[in-house]
């Protein structure tokens, strides 16, 4: 694989585990001072090692997340909290990553780790619930009868 094709790679995953939304704001963000730092990010992180076939992408997102709770790398684990959840994980998982980032880690690495998830599972929690809401809206809509304007 040549690196153009490694960076088509990299792209489609990138953007089914961080989502369109981040990707595109990443996208447009970059200078030509940043740009050859978003090339290294697609081609080696997303199309070379989150596209190797050794890890499922949700075990990817463990390591992933205990990686980055344990270097404190708090705006990165937020976004890969979001990610987690895309890859399938659960809240319960999550909690589990950090609790063992507690004892290998250290208690303050967790310790700062956890209010960034609970925020994060947070915020999608809301947004699930605003979807869900907006879905039956829509199908209470599309059952109700249109007006008749002859009636009446």
């Amino acid at each position: 694989m040549d690196d153009g094709e490694r960076a088509e790679r990299g792209m489609q995953v990138r953007r089914e585990v961080l989502g369109d939304e981040h990707v595109d704001r990443a996208v447009s963000a970059t200078t030509p001072f940043t740009q050859p730092f978003q090339d290294l990010i697609t081609r080696y992180a997303w199309g070379e090692i989150w596209s190797r076939p050794g890890l499922s992408r949700p075990e990817r997102s463990l390591v992933t997340l205990a990686v980055l709770a344990a270097l404190q790398h708090e705006q990165e684990l937020a976004m890969h909290v979001k990610a987690a959840l895309r890859n399938g994980l659960t809240p319960g998982q999550i909690q589990e990553v950090l609790l063992q980032v507690a004892v290998y880690a250290g208690v303050p690495a967790a310790n700062r780790a956890f209010p960034i998830a609970q925020r994060v599972l947070a915020e999608a929690a809301e947004a699930a619930e605003a979807a869900e809401a907006a879905e039956a809206a829509e199908a209470a809509e599309a059952a109700e009868p249109p007006d008749d304007p002859e009636a009446g």
